[in-house]
Order: C-alpha cells, then sequence, then structure tokens
C-alpha cells in the first residue's frame, strides 16, 4: 500500500474530489494534518468518507499565537485525534522573534498531553531543530515523526540516535541536501509523505495531487538502490510498527468501521 504520512487534504478545498478519487483509485493511506481548529474539523469530515484517511489534530507554530491564550480549550480535540500533527517550532518563515514564544508554549502544552496520553506525534522543526530536539527529549516523547527534515547533520544524527521517523518528501526530487539524507537514513526509520496540496506548490508553483507519493518512492528507491516496491513495503512496515498495538489507532479504526 502506498502512504502518505503528512498531507493537508482540508487544502485542496475545490480540487478535494479529484484528491479523494486519486487516493481512492490508488489504495494511498493518507495521514492528514491540521495547523488549527477550523481545519481540524474540516479533515475529520473528509475522512468520514474513507477508510484511507487519518485525520489528525494540531496546532502549526505558523498559527500558535493564535491559540496561546486558550490552551485549555484545545484539550477535547488532543485527547480525541488518534495521533497528533502538526506541531513544533519554526524559526525560518517566521520572522518575528516575538512569536517565537508562543510556539514554544503551545508545542510544550502538546508535549505534556502526549506524554500523558502516549500518543504518536508529527512535528515541524523548520529553523529549530536543535531546541525542538531539546523539548522532546525533556518531555520523554517516545513516538515521534519529524516531518520534512531539512537542517543541520549533527541533530538528525541525534534524533536518530533517539529512534525518531522521518517523513521524506517531494523536495527529495530537487534538492541534493534532501537526497542525502534520504540516503543516510536507517530504512526503519523512514516514511514517506506529499506534504500536499502545497509542498510541490511551494517548490514549483503547481499543487501537488496524491499521486505525487510515487514520484517520491521512486526516487528514493533510486537513491538507495533498491525498487520502488521494496521502498513501499518499508513504509508500509515503519508504519505498522510506529502504531503497533496502539489504543488509540484502534480506536479510531473501530469508529470508522
Amino acid at each position: 500500500m502506498l502512504i502518505d504520512a503528512h498531507c493537508h487534504l482540508d487544502r485542496y478545498e475545490e480540487n478535494l474530489t479529484y484528491a479523494l478519487e486519486q487516493i481512492t483509485q490508488h489504495r494511498i493511506f493518507t495521514i492528514s494534518n491540521s495547523m488549527d481548529l477550523p481545519s481540524y474539523k474540516q479533515n475529520v469530515k473528509i475522512a468520514a468518507t474513507s477508510d484511507l484517511i487519518l485525520p489528525l489534530f494540531g496546532i502549526h507554530p505558523w498559527n500558535a499565537s493564535e491559540y496561546v491564550g486558550c490552551l485549555e480549550d484545545l484539550d477535547w480535540a488532543i485527547s480525541e485525534s488518534p495521533m497528533i500533527g502538526e506541531i513544533g517550532l519554526d524559526y525560518y518563515f517566521v520572522n518575528e522573534t516575538s512569536r517565537y514564544d508562543d510556539q514554544r508554549k503551545v508545542f510544550e502544552h502538546f508535549l505534556k498531553a502526549v506524554r500523558r496520553q502516549r500518543k504518536i506525534i508529527i512535528v515541524h522543526t523548520k529553523g529549530a531543530e536543535s531546541e525542538a530536539l531539546q523539548l522532546l527529549k525533556k518531555y520523554n516523547t517516545e513516538r515521534v515523526v519529524i516531518h520534512w527534515y531539512s537542517g543541520p547533520w549533527h541533530i538528525l544524527k541525534a534524533m536518530v540516535e533517539h529512534g525518531f521517523y522521518f517523513t521524506i518528501g517531494v523536495e527529495v526530487l530537487i534538492s541534493q541536501h534532501i537526497q542525502d539524507i534520504a540516503a543516510y537514513l536507517p530504512a526503519e526509520l523512514m516514511l514517506t509523505e506529499t506534504d500536499n496540496p502545497g509542498g510541490k506548490e511551494s517548490l514549483t508553483g503547481t499543487i501537488g495531487t496524491p499521486l505525487l507519493i510515487k514520484d517520491v518512492i521512486g526516487k528514493l528507491a533510486e537513491i538507495r538502490g533498491t525498487s520502488d516496491q521494496i521502498i513501499m513495503t518499508t513504509v508500509q512496515n515503519n508504519l505498522i510498527r510506529l502504531g503497533d498495538n496502539d489504543p488509540w489507532l484502534t480506536r479510531a479504526q473501530a469508529s470508522t468501521g
């Protein structure tokens, strides 16, 4: 089965029907991350149409300042979500340093909840890789997926030593740095993603569709000197192992029938 471990289906808007058709036709298991409460509610509605979609709740660091004053109001969604994503820190795209404290407060609120609930989290670290790692270690976060890592090597190696998983996405098609990371990662820590629809758009100006995951898989196979099928099987097995015996995922699966 094809695995897209990180996208944002709610952002497809008028192109959603086409995206869902591709997901269904090609059997792409899709983890749809949220950036705020409205996007989470929309992702839940979308997921109700397909057993191939898992909707997650998270507050993206870009939106942290909007929610920092009402963190307790998020707890119902944190408890409801089978995994948590997308959360983290961003000191690269966010230029206003005055907003960094808000990001940290929101991220730590989620990490405290995750420590209690023992959930898998998907983490954004752009430009804040070192601090993100420090906070993940501070809260003894056990099951972590690092989304679209592009930071320094020494932090990457430390994250690998902690057993964090990593999603490789569309930038692997054009970036030597991401290709080097993809070659370095232990096979057992590798997942695939698209960050659709905006991931490709941020690089090429055209939106990504679910089948973009095949291009990512093909490039990974080329880089690692193996076949597309082996990459697909490896990623599927990794996701199964990551979520093995997870009661939150079992409950989510039961609720969708």
